[in-house]
Parts: C-alpha cells; structure tokens; sequence
C-alpha cells in the first residue's frame, strides 16, 4: 500500500513539473499621487507659526518708534518685547544717515525686523539728502517721473537699512488748504492713480512699498493728528473717485496699506482703522493680499474723543476690524496691549484666527524679506539647555 501511495505521489509531482508556466500577473496598482511643490517661505511660516505663543503672535503684529540713536536700545527694546517691527522717526536719525545701515537691528536670524520711515519727499522726510520731488512736485510732472523719485528714494532708504516706506500718498485733492494738499500726487483720482502705480513701480526690488491713508484723507477735511476728520460721502461715490490711486497702487504691488483715522459716516460710524467694513472692501473687493497697517494708534487718543481714550481698548477694536499691524509713534505699554489683546480673544471678542491670519502674512513678509529659503528648526527647551 505505501509502496502505491508513493508511486502516485511521484507522478503527481513529475505532471506539475511538465506543465506550461503560469503568466505573471502584475497587481494593478494607483498611479502615485503627484505632489504639488512645497514654497519654503509659506512653509517655514507654517512651522514658525506652530511654535509662537499667543503672546508671542499678538506682539509680532506691532511697530513702535523707540526713541533715540542707540541702536543697542532699539534692538533691545524690539527684540525683548517680541516686536515685528520698529518705525524710525527724526529723532532716530544719525549724522550721518547712512550710519543706520551699522545699526544691526536684524531681529531673528533669519526672520528680520520690519524697519520702517515716512519718507514721502518734500515736507515729509526722515532721512537725507532726499532733494528727489515730492508729491507736490510730482503732480505736474509725467507720471514717469514719480517712478524715477522714489527708484531714488527707494535705493536711497535700502542702503540705510530700511525696508518699509510709509511714503506712497495715496490720498487726492485739489483743495490748497487741505491738510494733505501737499502730500498729495493729483487733484483729480486719475492724476494720483497714475503716479501712485509709478512710485510702486519704481520702489519695487527696494523696499516694501505702502499706500496711504485708506480709505482717503482728501475727502474729509480736518488733520488726524488732531481730530477724526469725517465726511458724508457715499460709498459710491467714493468707488467712482476716490478708490482709483488705492486700486492703482495695489495692482502695481504695493505691499502695505494704511488705514486712516477717517471716518466716512455712510460707511461706518468708526474710524476706517477701526471698522470691519472698509477692512473686508480692502480684501473682498481690491484684493489686497498684504499687510494692512494702522497709522499712529497714539492719534486716536489725541483726536479727543472719550470713545477713543483708552489705548488697548483701541487695540481691541483695531485687531478685531482686520489690521495686520498696530503702529505706535508716540509709545504705549506694550504689555498692556498684548494683555488686552489676549483677553480678547479668551472672550471670544477675537477669534484666534485673525491673529494666526495677520501673524502669519507677518512670518511671510520678513522670511521673503530675508533671503532665506531653508527649513524653520526649533530649538526647544531641552536643546536650548544644552545651548546655554
């Protein structure tokens, strides 16, 4: 019997050697999904933003004027407080200029400081010899030659350090004794545009470039240092005139806008600085993609108004409107603000995504600012332990 059984298992095994040989059959995997390319400076905002404390997020969207030419103060001033920025007023300004490009107010490696200055040309100028036009000059020139101005005026503030110009007005008016009359590039909103898109143009690969006082300080009569100058004006009518040099400007790529105290009445009953109406206009209906900045939040408190006498309950409303930055010229309490700021949104008053939304674009800005293109690396505690 076993002798049977073997047999039969040796035949079995001599047919399976004879057989044709099976096709290969190749599982009918999915194609590999493509990845899309990763930018590094988004990337490296992502993960920068990830490590920052609320804290940490609420004083990033400040710019403040530190007083006096100690740029050992400045640093330390604006690198203790966590600052994204600092403004550089009169007062700030070495003989000779050019000494500003020694200063070293560099912030994070890697991440700079935003240093900033209100150098229009003419009667507003921070830095000299600046003897380009100015806007008063500028309005019956060819519009070419606001390009060439602020080329000059642009390489002139790079090579002292300076990245950000407060010095695009933006604003329209042909009214002698208007406040703004000669600052501004154009009595009609055609004028202005066309030489507001020029002065971008020419600043562009210089530094950042910002259009001022949105939504426009020619059409409500009175000074904002001083006072809330407001206007009746429509909506509409604003769109049909006063909007172009803005539009222009951000069309041309301007990175910044300012938002002036100025209060259109038939728009909002606050400040622009302070109204979510004329912050979601600027995005929803110009497409402005970058910073959107305060001018001196000091001035509201100077206006005299009641309402406004109170600086971080200014900073609230400023943060909740849509700002990406609160600027301070005549100084605040820093912790003050950020505190107030904070509790805002433990309140539920901010949402925490305005907050990530404007330190973020802030990330983007200074990384793109700096050159650098690698990875964010973060040295937590254990790291820094071994540092120090």
């Amino acid at each position: 019997m076993r002798r049977l059984l073997a047999a039969a298992l040796l035949l079995a095994v001599l047919a399976g050697c004879s057989a044709a040989p099976q096709p290969l059959v190749i599982p009918d995997f999915p194609p590999a999904p493509v990845r899309e390319p990763v930018d590094p400076v988004q990337q490296y905002a992502d993960d920068r933003l990830g490590t920052m404390t609320l804290d940490e997020k609420i004083a990033s969207m400040i710019m403040l004027h530190v007083a006096g030419v100690d740029p050992a103060r400045i640093a330390a001033v604006s690198s203790g407080y966590g600052l994204g920025g600092v403004i550089l007023m009169g007062d700030n300004i070495p003989d000779p200029a050019s000494d500003l490009a020694g200063w070293g107010i560099t912030g994070e490696r890697g991440l700079p400081i935003l240093v900033a200055t209100d150098q229009e040309g003419g009667i507003v100028r921070r830095i000299t010899p600046d003897d380009g036009p100015s806007a008063a000059e500028l309005r019956y020139a060819d519009p070419s030659a606001a390009r060439a101005a602020f080329a000059d005026r642009g390489a002139l503030l790079a090579a002292d350090g300076v990245t950000v110009n407060f010095g695009i007005v933006a604003d329209v008016t042909g009214d002698p004794d208007s406040f703004i009359f000669e600052r501004s590039m154009g009595a009609t909103p055609g004028d202005a545009a066309a030489r507001v898109a020029e002065a971008v143009a020419g600043e562009k690969g210089e530094v950042y470039s910002t259009l001022k006082h949105f939504p426009g300080h020619g059409v409500a009569p009175g000074d904002s240092h001083s006072s809330i100058p407001s206007t009746a004006m429509s909506l509409d009518d604003w769109r049909a005139g006063h909007e172009e040099p803005f539009a222009a400007g951000i069309d041309a790529g301007a990175e910044f806008v300012m938002f002036g105290h100025l209060q259109f009445d038939a728009v909002d009953p606050q400040p622009a600085t302070l109204s979510p109406a004329w912050h979601e206009l600027l995005r929803d209906e110009l497409g402005f993609d970058g910073i959107a900045i305060t001018d001196d939040m000091n001035m509201l408190e100077n206006s005299g108004r009641p309402e406004y006498a109170d600086p971080v309950a200014n900073a609230v409303l400023a943060v909740a409107a849509g700002n990406t930055m609160l600027l301070y010229v005549q100084g605040v309490d820093v912790p003050s603000v950020v505190a107030g700021i904070h509790a805002a949104v433990d309140a539920g008053t901010i949402d925490i995504a305005t907050i990530d939304d404007a330190a973020r674009r802030l990330l983007v800005l200074r990384r793109t600012l700096s050159g650098e293109t690698g990875p964010f690396v973060h040295c937590f505690d254990a790291c820094q332990a071994v540092i120090d």
